[in-house]
């Protein structure tokens, strides 16, 4: 048979079967691999070990793992954590910081990430994803208890022990209340906002703490600030960087349960090898559009990596701490 007249009967085959012409091209491998369909039972037996590994294109840059969830705690309360996300990565960009945004708690593990479907470790196109090797520090705007499982909770506080860094954000405190360790790496409970958002100025303990240099120019504050409980707060182990000033709030609000006029809304504190920082500051959306708000917490960035330097030292209420 003449050859033009065996591909005009090759493309009409392609036409009107596109199965069949599938069925005599495999697909190809997106990662510039050998053919899927005629190595597929390879890649179960040996995932993309033997690949080359692929450059990082975040090289030199410090990690920072954020997660936004809110699904286990009040709902409609904080969706400012959406604006806070999108803000603080943006503003860690400018300082080479690289912020990975995620609303799942896949890769605060130990274990190797997978992919799902044809991308699961014995899927056609299996992919590995990142697990806490690869971040310097987290982020956590939660909220209510968390979705990790045991294994994950030991990681995550073993990360942090070992010399990573934390960031809690407002409700971040109201995170994980029937996990300890959780309260006694970040330091503190949440025990209700006595005031709703309000307007208040802020005493600075440590106005030398970067990132509060906007505070002293200006302390006024708009914001729902927070009450912490008794345990496992303490001065003993836990740096107050600022402290509500209470001077013109209602004391003897019901809701009120401090007596000693204790209400920090920043702190920092080390856990084993690591740096944790905190700040109730963050519920209302304009909140993050604050200058002084976005730059407390990318300076929060900084120390938790090790950019920037500052000694923990915790102090009682009563030494006022004012460098």
């Amino acid at each position: 048979m003449n050859r033009s007249w065996i591909a005009v009967a090759a493309a009409a085959v392609c036409l009107f079967f596109p199965a069949a012409a599938s069925a005599q091209t495999p697909p190809t491998d997106p990662t510039g691999g050998a053919s899927a369909g005629a190595s597929a039972q390879a890649l179960v037996a040996a995932p993309p070990t033997g690949r080359p590994a692929r450059p990082d294109p975040y090289a030199g840059k410090k990690k920072i793992l954020f997660i936004g969830d809110t699904l286990t705690g009040n709902q409609v309360a904080h969706d400012s954590v959406y604006h806070a996300m999108a803000m603080l990565e943006q503003a860690a960009r400018r300082e080479n910081i690289a912020v990975f945004i995620r609303t799942d708690w896949n890769n605060i593990t130990n274990d190797t990430v997978w992919g799902e479907g044809d991308y699961a470790e014995t899927g056609p196109r299996p992919s590995q994803g990142r697990n806490l090797s690869f971040f310097d520090a987290i982020v956590f705007y939660t909220n209510g208890d968390t979705r990790l499982s045991d294994a994950q909770k030991e990681d995550f506080l073993e990360f942090i022990r070992s010399g990573k860094g934390f960031i809690g954000i407002h409700t971040a405190t109201a995170t994980g209340v029937y996990w300890p360790e959780y309260g006694a790496m970040i330091g503190g409970y949440f025990d209700n906002h006595p005031w709703g958002v309000t307007e208040a100025p802020l005493i600075l303990e440590r106005p030398d703490f970067p990132g509060l240099s906007g505070f002293v120019a200006n302390p006024l504050v708009r914001d729902e600030f927070y009450q912490m409980t008794g345990a496992p707060y303490s001065r003993e182990d836990t740096d107050v960087l600022a402290r509500l000033d209470t001077s013109n709030l209602d004391l003897t609000n019901p809701q009120v349960h401090r007596t000693d006029g204790d209400f920090p809304q920043v702190w920092i504190r080390n856990f084993g090898e690591g740096r944790v920082f905190y700040s109730a500051l963050g519920h209302p959306d304009a909140a993050w559009d604050d200058p002084r708000v976005q730059t407390l917490y990318v300076e929060a960035m900084k120390w938790v990596t090790g950019l920037t330097d500052y000694p923990v030292r915790p102090h009682s209420l009563s030494s006022g701490a004012v460098d």
